[in-house]
């Protein structure tokens, strides 16, 4: 989008506002009634998790906890809820992930800086699922969470949301594994009747990313005594591209005029840096009934699909004939080589004839009977990788109360997660002229049950309030799957290794010598870009554990309330172990109380971090593809090099904050936090492979020599710090009321104890630096005239990354987000609006002898030109939407 098209579009908003706001009188009052009460809502609002009491709101809870309203995650105009929570939550942070392998289509978030797989996602307070994919993609994409097998939020509809919670506090005491960051909870909506459809469509400023998004939300009556709430959203992201093409791509369209047409996208870039295009569905079911005065019974289940199609690295099939010229940042001229990708090396057809003693079997006559992929791919391939996750949770339950004041909650849970995996425009070069170009690599499938039992119970002593003691057990079973793939998804072909030998006289051969050593021809196995799961990997892996939990939360006075929790959990894999948490509020005055949390933590390693076999191709340097194994800690290969059976990590937290509520329309709380993680589960550093290494262990020849090996560890200690501070203020503006809200995030991680062949310096670096140390969001909330207008400013403060961009920090950045509403009749709103509305990016590529910037592009020699993770706000730009509501 031109800066003249941006213009007019802001001048429409301005001039739709405007001119509605005379026609808009008569809805103003219940439009301004409906967003005071969700404000209201907001701060009041009874909070479901950190406390098993129900009588605790925002302002007196023990642990400081964010309530966000279903109207507020609705108006985000997105489709994927990762991207939802990231435009409302400071200290949630999660990257674009361009060309990213699997960890482009289930993305992992942070909370507060830690792995995506230290918070704990629940539904209606019901833990939820884990996605099946285990983050093994090295680089500033998944720093933060590299091993983490974590939950896909992206698979929640925004319109089934009554009401998101975050607890920013440690809470596994209360609610098991996984919850050493904090607890994420949403509430979903459970009205009885009404009837609201949304439509969105929206494009970035650049005329990409075609956006389209329709949702629906129905409440119906049970026989009088229960409801069925259903909400469903289709949605479909174009894809987005913020790169150039690879410098070699465009050398091979000036030699080959004629041939550039079949260039990869030509004639746009070779490959593609940006959102890849995702379509798909999301349904959730909320119901219960009610079969006496206290008890209920409950139901969820969500259902969920959803496509993507990736972009891969570009494959050349010639080297620059001349050095080209690039800027390394040192101001001494210099100059780049791009190389003709591996698999475009001649394949030798002609095998030893057989029985000849000196051509032996195994071996290959170096002659002219020669293929190339040149004849299936004359200029060069990009692989698209695909995608496809299947998701069905369900939990059925029944909760109540006696009348001796007991209360109970009894459910179960089924759910399953799946990742589909294949490869279009690709080859297995080791198979030479009998090579697929499609692949298949199978499946992988997170399957789990839980049973769990609340209870609580008060008792009278004599305090300000009573005691209510709380306990109940949970067991869990889970199940990770992988499927095996076509065979050529992971194989190694006839050609994987061709020794190499010449013809001297009829019937006579001896080795090829170059540069006095035997010459081998050899070729990648696998897929070029990803590889499958074979049937001697395909397997399942199970992890069960039982925990059983008391606690105890009082009044103890009109001023000082006190929490105490402690769990004790045993896994069938790695042993037993107990958590504990303490948690107090003082009230000082009417206006102001202190809180704080001192408690210890941990995340038990899954089935899935445990036993993930998969094959992947990097980039080396030079452009040539290297394979990389990650093998499970079970494997003979990760023993071989040095594998220990994992264990839990292991957390203590400690937080101290305070509120102050000075009047009824304002509230300040500010709470600081430390905590410390002990063996935290990772991928290591890679090991080369050598001929020997695949003498002593056979199955790595699928990684080849001169590719790598990695296996998972409990490789380092970090301790992470912050501060996080929320203000909000209601008040009336020319007799309107206006909603303003500041929140603040600062968060430091430090890795304190490591071990170097699990974590190299780069990454330290990047869990230390990758993520703004300084995030602030300031919101207002207008509404005059029939019109409700949201303003929102984002701050981030610099980031950098050593394992993409060596030397290179990445300066601080203010995005602004607006809408504005118009409501008719108080059932239809029509709104326009803009994210990024300024078109902020982030800072380009800075040319460095790591990443040099070629003159003929502008890009490195893989086309970027922005951080390809996209950094904290994404390298999308400006993007406008427009929406409309119809609600009964």
């Amino acid at each position: 989008m031109t800066k003249f098209s941006r213009t007019i579009l802001l001048s429409g908003i301005s001039a739709l506002s405007i001119t509605l706001s005379f026609a808009g009188q008569a809805s103003a009052a219940g439009l301004q009634a409906q967003a005071a009460d969700t404000t209201a809502t907001e701060l009041d609002s009874i909070v479901v998790i950190g406390t098993r009491r129900t009588d605790r709101s925002v302002v007196d809870s023990p642990s400081p906890i964010d309530v966000f309203g279903g109207e507020e995650l609705s108006r985000q105009p997105a489709a994927d809820m990762l991207d939802v929570v990231k435009n409302l939550v400071p200290s949630f942070y999660v990257p674009q992930n361009t060309i990213s392998d699997a960890s482009t289509f289930v993305r992992a978030p942070s909370l507060r800086g830690l792995g995506a797989d230290q918070v704990l996602v629940m539904i209606n307070g019901k833990r939820y699922n884990r996605s099946a994919l285990v983050q093994v993609v090295t680089g500033g994409d998944t720093a933060l969470s590299l091993g983490a097998q974590a939950v896909d939020l992206s698979l929640i509809p925004s319109i089934a949301v009554k009401n998101l919670q975050i607890l920013r506090d440690g809470a596994t005491a209360q609610y098991g594994s996984d919850a050493i960051g904090g607890v994420i909870n949403y509430g979903l909506r459970d009205s009885d009747s009404g009837f609201e459809a949304q439509a969105r469509y929206g494009q970035t400023y650049s005329g990409d990313g075609e956006s389209y998004q329709f949702a629906v939300n129905a409440g119906f009556k049970l026989f009088d005594a229960g409801f069925v709430n259903v909400s469903g959203e289709y949605f479909d992201d174009g894809e987005t591209s913020r790169g150039a093409t690879r410098p070699i791509a465009a050398v091979f369209a000036g030699l080959n005029p004629s041939l550039a047409g079949q260039l990869p996208n030509y004639p746009g870039p070779a490959q593609i840096w940006g959102s890849s295009p995702t379509d798909g569905y999301k349904v959730f079911v909320n119901a219960g009934y009610d079969v006496g005065e206290n008890t209920h019974l409950y139901l969820t289940a969500n259902v969920g699909h959803r496509e993507a199609d990736q972009s891969f690295n570009y494959r050349s099939p010639i080297s620059a004939p001349t050095p080209l010229a690039v800027n390394n940042g040192t101001g001494t001229p210099a100059t780049g080589s791009p190389g003709r990708n591996g698999a475009f090396a001649p394949i030798y057809l002609t095998p030893c004839p057989t029985g000849n003693a000196t051509c032996p079997a195994g071996g290959f006559v170096k002659n002219s009977n020669t293929f190339s992929f040149t004849s299936v791919y004359p200029a060069g391939f990009t692989p698209r990788f695909q995608g496809v996750v299947e998701q069905f949770y369900g939990t059925m339950g029944v909760r109540g109360r006696a009348d001796s004041g007991l209360t109970y909650d009894l459910s179960g849970t089924v759910a399953k997660n799946s990742l589909d995996l294949a490869m279009t425009k690709s080859l297995n070069a080791s198979f030479g002229p009998t090579s697929q170009k499609e692949f298949k690599f199978g499946k992988l499938i997170q399957r789990e049950t839980n049973l769990n039992l609340d209870l609580t119970y008060p008792i009278e002593v004599g305090f300000a309030s009573p005691i209510t003691l709380s306990g109940g057990g949970e067991y869990r079973h889970e199940e990770y799957e992988a499927t095996a793939g076509d065979t050529q998804s992971y194989a190694a072909g006839p050609y994987a290794v061709q020794p190499l030998y010449v013809q001297v006289s009829p019937g006579v051969y001896t080795r090829s010598i170059v540069g006095g050593s035997p010459e081998t021809a050899s070729q990648s196995p696998g897929a070029s870009g990803y590889g499958g799961t074979s049937p001697a990997s395909a397997k399942t892996s199970t992890q069960s554990n039982y925990g059983v939990y008391l606690g105890a939360e009082a009044d103890v006075t009109e001023a000082f309330t006190l929490g105490v929790a402690g769990r004790y959990e045993d896994y069938d894999t790695f042993g037993d172990t107990f958590v504990g948490k303490v948690n107090s509020l003082y009230r000082v005055s009417e206006m102001f109380s202190v809180r704080g949390t001192v408690g210890t933590g941990f995340h038990a390693p899954s089935p899935g971090q445990s036993n993930t076999e998969i094959l992947t191709t990097a980039f080396a340097p030079g452009g040539e593809q290297v394979q990389t194994g990650t093998y499970p800690v079970t494997s003979a290969i990760a023993k071989y090099f040095g594998a220990k059976t994992l264990t839990p990590e292991k957390s203590t937290n400690y937080g101290v904050g305070f509120i102050f509520n000075p009047i009824d329309n304002f509230t300040l709380t500010v709470d600081g936090y430390l905590i410390k993680v002990k063996d935290r589960i990772s991928i290591t550093s890679t090991f080369d492979v050598v001929a020997a290494d695949i003498v002593a262990q056979p199955a790595l020849a699928a990684v080849g020599v001169g590719g790598a090996v990695a296996y998972f560890t409990n490789g380092f200690d970090t301790k992470t710090k912050g501060i996080d501070a929320v203000a909000t203020y209601r008040m009336q503006l020319a007799d309107n009321p206006l909603s303003l809200t500041l929140a603040y995030s600062y968060n430091k991680s430090t890795v304190t104890k490591s071990d170097p062949v699990a974590i190299g310096a780069d990454r330290i670096y990047d869990i230390e630096n990758i993520t703004p140390k300084h995030r602030a969001n300031a919101s207002a909330s207008y509404e005059v005239g029939g019109f409700l207008i949201n303003a929102r400013g984002n701050y981030y403060s610099s980031w950098s990354t050593n394992q993409d961009y060596p030397g290179q920090k990445f300066g601080s950045k203010v995005t602004a987000d607006l809408d504005v509403s118009y409501t008719v009749a108080e059932k239809y709103t029509l709104t326009v609006g803009a994210n990024n509305l300024f078109d902020a990016y982030p800072d380009k590529l800075k040319p460095t002898t790591a990443n040099p910037i070629y003159a003929l592009t502008g890009s490195t020699a893989d086309g970027q030109i922005y951080p390809r993770s996209g950094g904290p706000f994404g390298m999308n730009g400006g993007f406008w939407y427009a929406r409309l509501k119809v609600k009964y």
